[in-house]
């Protein structure tokens, strides 16, 4: 039977997501609930796939929002997709989206899939895609650069697998008195909220409001995609997490911490709950996320990768962002207009490029 691409139904939802569950490269942000979370932020999710019969073969989730400037035009962004199962699926897909773009007045659409495989690459330029942000940090929309612990082992070959300082500090926590737990309930947000905007004045980042927060609760929490965990020592929360979560792997997404008590080391006590949590799910793999390129030690951003790598994970480079342009002259006169396209992918990246926040 010939592959054909179609637009995604809500009746279409529960088979779409398992795809993307049982596919290397699926990722929460490819979900139908990754796009209603956005589309409370402005963005316009659209979802299309290619079916094979009733199979998926292919699936991308494409969040749409209008370009600066005359003429109704928009971007397309797809955030760690497509995901497809080979090179006609690919194919076929992009055919697809070349002719819905005119309807959806897409300009280009901007894609970072969750794949190493350099093959994959020359399979996007093939299909008429074009590099985009080549940068070693974070300036992509997603990180380029992650690290990723492989869990297809005993929780304690992982845990003598960490660096002895990692390992210490872990077992240190555990001595103190610091608990771990996950939010079953929303109630604790507002003081995981209080903990992020206190990381962020003491790391000088930007983050989302707290109704983002709530959002994604609802959005993510709800539907067993994302998990909070929760670190306490002597009665006070001193740290905080979110967990992403889709088939055999957990993304580490968002991490907040106290300015009390950090001797005690909540935040190494929550990445083991969190690991020992994704391993008895099922997890094979657990993605610490974004790191630099750069592993110069005297880099700015070198304490962050040393953090990672105490873990025993290792650093894993996807094939990076890539744009497929559907208006070639319009295209170019934003890739070309330096100032507005830096400023649009800022706005794209929610100003957040350091932390690696999606």
């Amino acid at each position: 039977m010939a592959q054909e691409f179609v637009s995604c139904h809500p009746a279409d939802r529960d088979s779409y997501t398992a795809y993307l569950a049982r596919t290397p490269g699926g990722d929460v942000l490819q979900t139908h609930a990754w796009g209603e979370l956005k589309s409370r932020t402005g963005w316009v999710p659209r979802h299309y796939g290619v079916r094979d019969g009733s199979d998926w073969t292919a699936v991308v989730s494409i969040l749409k929002r209008p370009l600066p400037g005359p003429g109704g035009l928009a971007l397309g962004y797809a955030p760690r997709g497509p995901v497809v199962d080979g090179p006609q699926a690919l194919g076929c897909l992009v055919n697809g989206l070349r002719e819905i773009a005119v309807s959806e007045r897409l300009a280009f659409l901007k894609v970072d899939p969750g794949v190493e495989d350099t093959r994959f690459a020359s399979l996007l330029l093939e299909a008429g895609f074009r590099p985009a942000g080549r940068g070693q940090g974070f300036e992509g929309v997603q990180p380029r650069h992650v690290m990723r612990l492989s869990l297809e082992r005993p929780l304690d070959a992982i845990l003598a697998g960490f660096s002895p300082k990692t390992r210490y500090n872990v077992n240190l926590a555990v001595r103190r008195g610091v608990t771990t737990r996950p939010a079953t309930t929303p109630e604790p947000l507002p003081v995981f909220y209080r903990l992020l905007q206190a990381t962020a004045r003491r790391d000088g980042f930007g983050i989302r409001s707290y109704r983002y927060y709530q959002d994604l609760w609802d959005c993510l929490v709800e539907k067993g995609l994302a998990r909070l965990f929760l670190a306490e020592y002597r009665g006070e929360v001193l740290a905080g997490t979110i967990l992403f979560h889709l088939g055999t792997t957990a993304w580490y997404v968002y991490g907040a911490s106290s300015n009390s008590h950090r001797q005690v080391m909540p935040n190494h006590a929550l990445q083991w709950a969190m690991i020992r949590w994704a391993a008895e799910q099922g997890c094979t793999v657990y993605d610490f996320r974004g790191v630099s390129g750069d592993l110069d030690p005297a880099g700015p951003l070198y304490g962050l990768y040393r953090f990672k790598r105490g873990f025993g994970a290792t650093l894993a480079e996807y094939v990076g962002e890539y744009d497929l342009p559907f208006r070639p002259f319009l295209y170019w006169t934003y890739t070309r207009a330096e100032p507005a396209y830096r400023a649009l992918r800022a706005r794209i990246a929610g100003g957040n490029r350091r932390r690696g926040e999606t």
